[in-house]
């Protein structure tokens, strides 16, 4: 009975609390969530929906990415803790290998570790189980206004020691070898170089990178500045400033 009436189901069409079926938006940009929880899917989906959002949800890794290569999204919502072959990580680190999606990260503990190598495999942000599906909603678009931005600055090339900043190139060499950042790392990066010598607080540096309209844990601004000096070692002058933030040269 159930094949039968999941063979006359509308497949753009997906469940929300309660059983009940309603149609994916038809317009908005597509997000694609990919989580096991069909509680916490749908939750995530219903207050995406009511933001005009088109929601395609999948339950594993191999659906979700299916999703991916047939409808483009806009963005991927992904939990680390995927059952089956993949997991989230391997769902980001596809994603970052076939272009410039932007990804955020659902994660079941407040484990450093868990946000670190998220944001290593190219996750542009991370919300902790349990959390505010309004929270999530703003994080979204927050990222997506910021991709979409059409007030992007001129190509520039800043020098900060043996580290080159190319704006234009989105491409930061050291000692003329190309180092590979995600797409967050490098905006935090540049707007440092930017503000060469200033001492910027971490909502300062999250308002100028992740964009006024985000909010959350201002540790994310610590998970990335850790993970520039790991990629950039000891030749990156970047500085805590204790009580403020943090300096580039």
């Amino acid at each position: 009975m159930e094949a039968m009436r999941a063979r006359h189901e509308d497949p753009r069409a997906t469940r929300v609390p309660g059983g009940r079926l309603v149609p994916v938006a038809a317009d908005g940009d597509t997000i694609v969530v990919i989580e096991d929880d069909q509680n916490i899917s749908d939750l995530v989906a219903l207050y995406l929906r009511r933001e005009g959002f088109r929601v395609l949800q999948a339950q594993d890794a191999e659906q979700g990415l299916a999703y991916v290569d047939r409808d483009r999204p806009k963005l991927v919502v992904v939990d680390i803790g995927l059952p089956g072959a993949l997991d989230g990580l391997d769902v980001c680190r596809r994603l970052r290998a076939a272009g410039d999606v932007a990804v955020v990260m659902l994660t079941a503990r407040d484990d450093e570790v868990d946000r670190v190598i998220g944001l290593e495999f190219g996750a542009d942000d991370y919300v902790t189980k349990p959390f505010s599906p309004r929270e999530l909603v703003a994080r979204v678009r927050a990222i997506l206004r910021r991709a979409t931005s059409s007030t992007r600055p001129e190509p520039t090339v800043l020098e900060v020691g043996d580290i080159v900043v190319d704006t234009g190139r989105r491409e930061v060499r050291q000692n003329e070898i190309v180092v590979s950042l995600t797409g967050r790392e490098f905006d935090l990066l540049a707007y440092l170089a930017l503000n060469t010598g200033l001492a910027l607080s971490r909502r300062q540096l999250l308002d100028g990178v992740w964009g006024g309209g985000w909010y959350g844990d201002e540790r994310t601004v610590d998970v990335h500045v850790r993970q520039l000096r790991k990629k950039l070692g000891d030749s990156l002058p970047l500085t805590t400033v204790w009580g403020v933030g943090y300096r580039l040269g």
